[in-house]
């Protein structure tokens, strides 16, 4: 598959590259503690520093680089205005637990925009409205139901028949007042903070495995340990995942995004569509001045689907077609996990566990679901009452909605089990040309091999080390992609993103 015609083949996002990120040194001692804090990405960010302004000894660490995750490839839109979730959450949970949602959701937005003017951060902050919209008649009910959702809730917002962007639209939803922000400039504000406080803070130190007696230990892949009191998993995935089996609890879905430049000034607002596929819109101001549109779109299933290639050439073809824009500057992926109800996991991993907490499942609205996360967190590490404990409790009662799409998830594991271990490939190693990666026969067993531009040859073993489901090569991000819980490996077999803790075994070719 060619790549398509502008698109850098490995791209940064444009947060990544517009930005100077802070680096810290590998754990190389062992350590004792009050919290510590795996993943750097917002909620483990923001939770170090709102311990930090407690009072409370903690230690920050990441597997790779800060803000080099999920975080730097969100849209950033800072907003409770998650798609057409609340008419569903009243139908689903009731009026009561919807009302809390959005609240708790309201309440995130807030504390960003009042931690942004407190910190004096610069990161571009604008105050926008949120648009669900539609140009498709059968979507215009449910954009109804949902304002009526936001008169039941108390939700500022309202229907209208127009939009002020200058795309095809019948109706809309809008809240009001929401916002958009720079995410890793707002977050190098908070780790200011927080190592100004003592913070400690160590890059590339993997935590490998985890003691969760009465006194956790994180232990590390290169041999160190944390004592801590509690422990915090903010790495996307729960990197230790044998308390509470998330990866049977959530699927994962990728989802692409374009830089496009702008040719006209933005008219405001942030915009995402209410029919499949998204198209989520909004603006970016630049060093220059200059503005860019941030559109994205296309989600599917990690691993499954057409060529991950296919989704940006899409996304290209809206943006000339709707938006009369082609110059791209910018291309990148994301990943994000679902929860069966849509409500994150927010809390103690188990009922049994009261000092190690995970914060998941945060639907692609990281940027409150993560900021929310983080202040709940810090109430249960300080004893302190949070109305939002029981909402997001990881040990919910499983609803009906719930079970529904815990069997459907698992079938799909299921059905993709069986069906890679029958798939081989087509192709031959020798038959790749430079910067072609596929499944492939090798020794008669299945393997994955990538040739790269200068012509060496990777293989790897495609069993996947989590639960032996077979990878897929993904072309448009040169990586290998479980299709059963979403773990994905580097053309060496590096692991990329969990659940997988393990890389791929290296062939010899």
């Amino acid at each position: 598959m060619d790549n398509p015609t502008g698109l850098p083949q490995f791209p940064e996002s444009y947060w990544t590259a517009s930005t100077e990120i802070p680096t810290f040194s590998a754990l190389d001692r062992d350590l004792q503690t009050e919290v510590v804090v795996v993943g750097g990405g917002i909620t483990g960010i923001t939770a170090a520093y709102l311990l930090a302004r407690e009072g409370v000894k903690v230690v920050l660490i990441d597997g790779g680089r800060l803000l080099n995750g999920t975080t730097a490839h969100t849209t950033a839109k800072v907003t409770a205005q998650h798609d057409l979730i609340y008419d569903e959450l009243i139908r689903s949970e009731g009026e009561e637990q919807a009302k809390l949602f959005y609240q708790s959701q309201q309440e995130a937005l807030d504390f960003v925009r009042a931690t942004v003017e407190q910190e004096n951060i610069s990161c571009g902050w604008e105050n926008h409205d949120a648009y669900v919209y539609t140009n498709t008649e059968s979507q215009v009910s449910k954009l109804k139901d949902e304002y009526e959702a936001y008169v039941k809730l108390g939700i500022p917002g309202a229907y209208v028949d127009d939009i002020p962007l200058d795309v095809a639209a019948i109706g809309a939803v809008v809240m009001n007042h929401q916002a958009q922000f720079h995410p890793l400039e707002y977050l190098k504000g908070l780790l200011k903070d927080f190592t100004e406080r003592g913070g400690q803070v160590f890059e590339e130190t993997t935590a490998s495995d985890l003691d969760h007696d009465e006194t956790p230990t994180v232990f590390t892949a290169s041999g160190n340990r944390i004592d801590a009191k509690y422990v915090i998993q903010a790495t996307h995935f729960p990197y230790h995942d044998s308390l509470g089996f998330y990866f049977a609890r959530m699927h994962a879905e990728r989802s692409y995004v374009l830089g496009l430049k702008a040719k006209q000034p933005y008219p405001g607002g942030m915009y995402i569509t209410a029919e499949e596929p998204k198209r989520s819109i909004r603006n970016a101001r630049q060093a220059d001045g200059s503005e860019l549109i941030i559109l994205g779109g296309q989600s599917h299933k990690t691993g499954q689907g057409i060529c991950t290639i296919n989704h940006y050439e899409e996304l290209q073809m809206y943006a000339k077609n709707a938006l009369e824009l082609d110059e791209i500057a910018y291309r990148w992926s994301a990943q994000d996990l679902i929860t069966g109800d849509k409500l994150p996991y927010i809390g103690r991993a188990t009922a049994s566990h009261d000092n190690i907490f995970v914060a998941t499942g945060f639907r692609k609205w990281g940027m409150t679901n993560g900021t929310a996360a983080a202040l709940l967190l810090t109430d249960l590490i300080l004893d302190r009452a949070n109305r939002y404990e029981e909402l997001f409790s990881p040990s919910r009662g499983t609803s009906g909605k719930m079970l529904g799409s815990l069997i459907k998830d698992n079938a799909d594991v299921a059905k993709h089990l069986i069906g890679g271990k029958l798939d081989f490939g087509s192709k031959r190693a020798e038959e790749l040309s430079p910067d072609e990666g596929s499944v492939i026969r090798f020794n008669g067993k299945r393997a994955g091999a990538y040739r790269d531009e200068e012509g060496k040859l990777y293989l790897v073993d495609t069993t996947c080390t989590h639960m032996g489901c077979e990878v897929e090569w993904n072309n448009g991000e040169r990586s290998w992609d479980c299709p059963c819980h979403g773990s994905r490996f580097s053309i060496t077999g590096e692991v990329m993103e969990g659940p997988a803790e393990k890389p791929l075994k290296r062939l010899t070719p």
